[in-house]
């Protein structure tokens, strides 16, 4: 008897399947650098999921059910593989209902009683003026099915439709054109995690609107070592995001989020601090470079102005 009502516990704080987890450090932690995640808040409006298709894991996502945005996804880059969009939005049966699939299904699909309940609905963002913007992204997921499993709204949040087609898609390019030559060649294994800060604003009267997105990423060495890492982060607007070190997006988010303190990556994982040289030619891999018609503006102004000075010198 005792030992069926401790599996009914367990049941039940897990929320009685395999793909929203009681601890997905231990269920999917291959997704999380050294199998540690980011900082998870305790209250119980947060899930842990671990994102599955077909039976399949592909990523783990840390998820708000009273916004009905996620807090951060994190997952593995391996390099490009060119994967094709879905057009339509999966999403988390079990958040809604225990009893549910462990798999993520179409919304059209589902039929259980409280289906929104504890997470958004593709209806949440018609009209709204918002984009379902990815945290993992389609663009560095590992295989076309991994792509696919990138569409569920439990990995996307309202996003500003010009930052995400604009300033955070060519970030999200950058990094893993950098990842490629950086460290993927090297044999590092990397490892990213995005996210979100809930703002002030709510569309449908249901679901947080972002006030940041954010990103970082840790290329772990064979010592399961952070050789290189980077962050960044930016207002949901049309703006460049931010280049931070790891330390100092953790800074800005535990104040963002209102916490004493918040961790991207395990403690474990991080070098001593290096040399300041060291930090300014690893800062100038994601420096955005001006472009060379730029460059020749710049120049013809710089040699305009020598000439009228030397002009203007003469008459007088």
């Amino acid at each position: 008897m005792m030992l069926l009502l401790h599996v009914l516990m367990l049941s039940l704080l897990s929320g009685g399947s395999a793909k929203v987890v009681q601890d997905f450090e231990t269920e999917c932690g291959q997704f999380l650098a050294n199998g540690k995640s980011p900082t998870r808040f305790p209250d119980p409006q947060y899930r842990q999921i671990c994102q599955t298709l077909d039976n399949v894991y592909y990523y783990a996502t840390f998820y708000d059910t009273h916004n009905r945005i996620p807090v951060y996804s994190a997952y593995k880059f391996e390099g490009l593989m060119n994967c094709t969009r879905l057009k339509a939005w999966y999403i988390e049966p079990q958040l809604d209902d225990n009893n549910a699939s462990p798999n993520m299904e179409f919304e059209n699909g589902v039929e259980i009683q409280g289906l929104g309940d504890r997470q958004a609905l593709n209806r949440d963002y018609e009209r709204s003026g918002y984009d379902k913007g990815h945290l993992a992204p389609v663009y560095q997921a590992n295989s076309q099915s991994c792509a696919n499993a990138t569409f569920t709204l439990t990995n996307a949040a309202p996003q500003n439709p010009s930052f995400n087609r604009g300033q955070w898609k060519v970030l999200e390019k950058k990094i893993a054109g950098e990842l490629s030559n950086q460290c993927l060649p090297k044999k590092y294994s990397v490892y990213i995690v995005v996210g979100v800060v809930p703002g002030s604003e709510i569309i449908n009267n249901r679901v947080k609107v972002p006030s940041h997105f954010w990103t970082a990423f840790c290329c772990l060495d064979n010592n399961n070592k952070c050789q290189i890492s980077r962050g960044f982060i930016g207002k949901n607007e049309n703006i460049p995001p931010k280049n931070k070190t790891v330390n100092d997006l953790e800074t800005e988010l535990a104040t963002l989020y209102n916490v004493d303190s918040f961790e991207l990556f395990d403690k474990s994982t991080k070098l001593p601090p290096k040399k300041q040289s060291d930090s300014e030619n690893e800062n100038k891999l994601f420096q955005n470079k001006a472009p060379a018609s730029y460059c020749l503006k710049e120049k013809l102004y710089q040699m305009f102005s020598l000439v009228l000075l030397l002009f203007l010198t003469k008459l007088l």
